[in-house]
């Protein structure tokens, strides 16, 4: 599968090819510009030399992924209390899915039980469930019968609402002004 959100090439890369990169990069997404979520997962491999697996996170130190978070630039705005979401949704996968993120997806019968697996995960409500369902299906090809469905109005084709329908500058900035329209209408 190959990713193309508007972030270096590299992590577009890490994030097509590794489940795992693309779920922390979910889990990141949360008051941060989503470039800086999304590019994340690849900062985090390079700090510590390679691809992490889930195994390797739900058994880190603590401390010493909050250090690694928290390092200049810093992974989140708020280091200690993502390393610890990311660690906890490792730990998740560990005792669920046999520690693999794909295994979220694999097999799954429906939409309905996608989402209902995502939204499992520590961290994640209704909204951040649909939104990565939808990810999943847009851009990642994981598209189990009904998962648009489930994925509510983040699962509509030709919609501009979340990271996955961000393909490009053009996409991007559609989504801001989608988010942006919400926040006013909030606000009244």
């Amino acid at each position: 599968m190959t990713l193309s959100l508007p972030i270096d090439a590299e992590a577009n890369k890490l994030l097509a090819t590794d489940p795992l990169a693309l779920l922390i990069g979910m889990v990141l997404d949360q008051q941060v510009p989503f470039e800086k979520a999304f590019s994340s997962p690849y900062v985090l491999a390079q700090r510590l030399g390679h691809q992490p697996t889930a195994q390797e996170i739900a058994d880190f130190d603590t401390e010493a992924l909050v250090a690694i978070f928290a390092k200049p630039p810093a992974l989140h705005r708020f280091p200690k209390a993502m390393a610890a979401r990311v660690q906890e949704v490792c730990r998740a996968l560990v005792t669920q899915y046999d520690g693999h993120a794909a295994n979220l997806w694999v097999g799954v019968a429906d939409g309905a039980e996608l989402l209902r697996r995502v939204g499992s995960l520590p961290g994640f409500g209704k909204q951040k469930a649909q939104i990565f369902t939808a990810l999943l299906g847009k851009q990642y090809g994981v598209q189990p019968p009904g998962w648009r469905e489930a994925a509510g109005a983040y699962g509509e084709e030709g919609s501009y609402r979340s990271v996955a329908d961000i393909t490009d500058g053009d996409s991007l900035a559609r989504v801001r002004a989608y988010k942006k329209e919400m926040k006013a209408a909030a606000k009244a």
